[in-house]
C-alpha cells in the first residue's frame, strides 16, 4: 500500500471512530440529561419549574375518579395522569399529612393538637431549603401567615404537618390568599391545603372539585406551557376501601392520558416530590420508597 493510500485508510479509520464516540456521547447525553437541564431519562422523574401538591380529604379511589361528581378532576385525569392503585397509610387524617411530608407519621396517631415545632427530624420542606431551593405552604382559612392556631372556622392544623417541625420556618406557612397570581413567583416546591370544605371534608365532592376548578384551574393550564407541575391526591379514603386514594398528575412532562397500575403510598410520592428537586437525601421512609414512573414525558 502508497503512503497516500495509508494515510487515506487511517484517516477514515479514525472518521468512523470520531462518529461511533459522537453516537456513543449522544446516547449517554440522552439517558442522563448532559448538557440539557430539563431532558431526563425516559421513565425517570423530571425536574418541575414549579410543583403545587393539593391534598383533599377522606375520599375513595371510586368516589371521585369517575365519578360525574368531580368533572374537574376527571378532566385533569385524562388530561394528565392518574395512578389507580394510590394508598394512603393509616387512619385518620393528621399521620398520613406527616407520613406525606416527612415519610414518617412522626409518632402522631390521631387528630389532637400537637405542640407546635415538637419534631427536628427531616422532611420535605427541611430538605428543599437546605438544597437552596424556595418552599411554601398555602393553607385556605389559616387567621394570619405562620398562625400555629389549632382550630379557626373552617381551618384545622391537622391538616398543616409543617407546623410540627422546628427546622421549618412558621413564616412559609401562608394564607391561601397570598397564593400568586403571577405563576412565575411560585416557589418551586408548594404545598395547598384548602379548608373544612373545600377539602370535601365537611363538604361534597362536587363543592371540592369546583373549588379545584375555580382556585387552581388556571394555574394547571399554565403548568402545561411553563414546565411544572400540578398533584391532586387525598389524605385516606372513606375507610371502606383499603384506603385506596385518587391521585392525579398534570402538567407539561407529564404524558396526557398515562396512567399507571403500579402500587405506590404516600411515601412513594414523596421520594418522588424529593427527586423533582434533584435532593440527594430522602426523608424517612421515602428513602426505600420508589419514584412513580410509567407516566412522563420523554
Amino acid at each position: 500500500m502508497s503512503g497516500s493510500s495509508a494515510s487515506s485508510a487511517f484517516r477514515r479509520a479514525r472518521a468512523m471512530v470520531a462518529s461511533g464516540t459522537a453516537l456513543a456521547a449522544a446516547a449517554i447525553g440522552l439517558w442522563t440529561g448532559l448538557g440539557n437541564g430539563s431532558a431526563h431519562a425516559a421513565g425517570a422523574v423530571p425536574s418541575p419549574d414549579h410543583v403545587v401538591v393539593v391534598v383533599f380529604e377522606n375520599h375513595a379511589y371510586s368516589q371521585v375518579i369517575g365519578s360525574s361528581s368531580a368533572p374537574y378532576i376527571n378532566s385533569l385525569r385524562t388530561g394528565g395522569a392518574n395512578l389507580s392503585q394510590s394508598y394512603a397509610e393509616t387512619h385518620p387524617s393528621q399521620p398520613n399529612y406527616f407520613a406525606l411530608f416527612s415519610g414518617s407519621t412522626q409518632g402522631i396517631t390521631d387528630d389532637s393538637c400537637y405542640t407546635p415545632g415538637f419534631s427536628s427530624k427531616a422532611n420535605l420542606a427541611s430538605e428543599v431549603i437546605a438544597a437552596g431551593r424556595t418552599w411554601a405552604s398555602y393553607n385556605e382559612s389559616l387567621p394570619s401567615q405562620g398562625s400555629t392556631t389549632c382550630s379557626s372556622g373552617r381551618y384545622a392544623r391537622k391538616h398543616n404537618p409543617w407546623f410540627g417541625f422546628s427546622n421549618v420556618p412558621t413564616s412559609t406557612a401562608k394564607t391561601f390568599t397570598q397564593f400568586p397570581s403571577d405563576y412565575s413567583t411560585l416557589p418551586q416546591m408548594s404545598f395547598v391545603v384548602p379548608n373544612l370544605c373545600s377539602d370535601m371534608h365537611d363538604c361534597s365532592v362536587s363543592t371540592g372539585d369546583t373549588w379545584l376548578k375555580n382556585n387552581l384551574g388556571a394555574y394547571a393550564t399554565w403548568a402545561k406551557t411553563h414546565n411544572s407541575l400540578l398533584v391532586v391526591t387525598f389524605d385516606e379514603d372513606n375507610r371502606l376501601s383499603g384506603n385506596r386514594i385518587p391521585t392525579v398528575l398534570y402538567g407539561q412532562q407529564v404524558t396526557p392520558g398515562s396512567s399507571s397500575s403500579t402500587t405506590y403510598n404516600h411515601y412513594d410520592l414523596l421520594r418522588t416530590l424529593e427527586d423533582t428537586q434533584g435532593l440527594s437525601a430522602h426523608a424517612g421512609n421515602a428513602a426505600s420508597a420508589r419514584d412513580i414512573t410509567g407516566i412522563w414525558a420523554p
